[in-house]
């Protein structure tokens, strides 16, 4: 396959070929038209010339009569003048008749009529028919300034003439001065001719121009392949595109965007090696307990207490490898964006009550006090069971991370068209170095103490996270390490039929 540098000289070449086309068309056109109106200007003048030689020196009584070719007509001055104009086919005649013919006329006519030509008459034929079309050509010129083009059997004549009034004299009405086209395809042939001599001398120029200012404009480029070459795996997505140009021109974005996407998939695949081995972490952990557990349960008596132990704590472990592959799943999924959502109005209310009162219930053995110091009605639009698993993910980890004897503020507004939850603890806190990172799979605030209590696996706030952008929402998170943790959830209200948003009427 040809090279972007090959096919540029190439495109360039064959542009170049086609403007010289163009070029020769358009110069050989004029050029054409040019040496036409020549012609007729230098017949024009040689038809006055010779009014005026026979206005000066008049004519004889005695007409030319096309059967025989004696006879003088005019005087011998004017003759001799107008046999001067060499080359030309001049034709004087009055309303009828030829009065005076040049060399070139007479010369067609000895060849159609008389016995000088020492032809056949097969072969006078052309001869005749060229006569009687000048003839006919010369007095059909009824226009001064309109020329008359007849084609002959040695070629095409340009026909003028002059039609004086009053009459000249000796009756003469009619001064037609022809003249042949030859010069015409002359200078289309001297066009071609220089359009073929040239045209091999452009294209060389031009391709050598092109090549060689590709070559230089594509440098850079090939630069930058054989950097993004060099960057082959995830080890060494470190690299970067070596920006030498301007970044305001092509070649600095290109590089630029190279080294923002290779940045892109240095943290992705950072993402990726830090996810996989907290997962293989996170399911050793009781992949191992489950072993143990099964072991003991084998070597111990049948039906004894001990195996029921041994058997219950393995039934725990697999419970919390099933939530965590379920979480896993339910992340993948949204990643690749397959997990659909059931949208239909939903009244937070009863949901933020419900979940309240699920929270009250883990509370109840740290002695931590949850309550709702403010409810408002509000209606969102989005899947009830997603938003319920939302909620219930932020105050289960207020009521995890809070201080015994602490409390838990779970409140509903609606405030400008949106719905605001906001889950409030005054528990352990969350470092400002931290709070970047809290929603990243598997990250937890006190990973050892959350393990050892039983805590979850770090994803509840990734997923809640998910939760909240796939209904168009966002979660904001405030904190203070040692003074407690607010997040807040907004999503849009939903309006109603009418089109106006839901009543602000409390309910505490």
């Amino acid at each position: 396959m040809a090279s972007v540098r090959s096919r540029i000289t190439a495109a360039y070449g064959a542009a170049t070929l086609a403007s010289v086309a163009v070029l020769a068309v358009v110069f050989g056109l004029q050029r054409r038209a040019d040496a036409e109106r020549d012609l007729i200007e230098r017949t024009e003048r040689n038809a006055s010339l010779a009014a005026r030689m026979i206005e000066r020196q008049g004519v004889q009584g005695v007409t030319l009569d096309t059967a025989s070719a004696a006879g003088s007509i005019l005087n011998v001055g004017v003759r001799r003048l107008l046999d001067g104009l060499t080359g030309y086919y001049i034709i004087v005649a009055d309303s009828s008749r030829i009065l005076y013919w040049s060399d070139p006329v007479r010369q067609i006519y000895n060849l159609a009529y008389t016995s000088e030509g020492a032809l056949s008459a097969k072969l006078r034929e052309p001869y005749q028919k060229d006569f009687d079309s000048l003839r006919v050509a010369s007095f059909s010129i009824v226009a001064t300034a309109t020329p008359r083009r007849v084609r002959l059997t040695t070629g095409k004549l340009i026909l003028t003439a002059l039609l004086p009034d009053p009459p000249l004299p000796g009756g003469v009405r009619r001064v037609v001065v022809g003249v042949s086209t030859q010069r015409l395809a002359n200078v289309s042939a001297e066009t071609v001719r220089l359009t073929l001599l040239a045209a091999p001398l452009l294209l060389l120029l031009s391709t050598g121009l092109a090549w060689t200012l590709t070559g230089r404009m594509l440098e850079p480029v090939n630069r930058i392949v054989n950097d993004v070459e060099a960057i082959t795996d995830g080890r060494s997505l470190h690299r970067r595109v070596v920006i030498e140009s301007d970044t305001r021109d092509e070649l600095g974005r290109l590089a630029q965007t190279v080294n923002d996407m290779v940045g892109r998939l240095e943290t992705s695949f950072a993402s990726l090696r830090r996810f996989t081995a907290d997962a293989s972490h996170e399911l050793r952990t009781p992949l191992a307990v489950i072993r143990a557990d099964v072991e003991r349960a084998m070597t111990t008596p049948q039906n004894s207490h001990e195996q029921a132990v041994a058997l219950e704590e393995a039934l725990q472990q697999v419970s919390r490898m099933t939530g965590l592959v379920d979480s896993l799943l339910t992340l993948a999924r949204a990643d690749e964006g397959r997990f659909d959502l059931i949208r239909e109005p939903v009244e937070l209310v009863p949901l933020v009550r419900e979940v309240a009162e699920t929270a009250t219930i883990l509370s109840e053995e740290p002695g931590i006090t949850v309550t709702m110091p403010l409810i408002q009605p509000v209606t969102v639009l989005g899947d009830e069971e997603r938003l319920r698993q939302l909620m219930l993910n932020l105050a289960t980890n207020a009521v995890k991370y809070s201080q015994r004897g602490g409390v838990v503020e779970i409140s509903l507004e609606h405030r400008h068209d949106e719905a605001i939850v906001t889950v409030k603890d005054n528990g352990i806190g969350i470092a400002a170095a931290d709070l970047p990172f809290i929603f990243d799979r598997f990250w937890r605030v006190d990973q050892a103490r959350s393990r050892a209590e039983g805590g979850g696996v770090g994803l509840g706030l990734a997923i809640s996270h998910w939760i909240a952008q796939a209904h168009g929402g966002r979660i904001d998170v405030q904190s203070r390490l040692g003074r407690g943790t607010t997040f807040t959830i907004v999503l849009p209200a939903h309006r109603n039929l009418a089109g106006t948003p839901n009543s602000d009427l409390s309910n505490s």
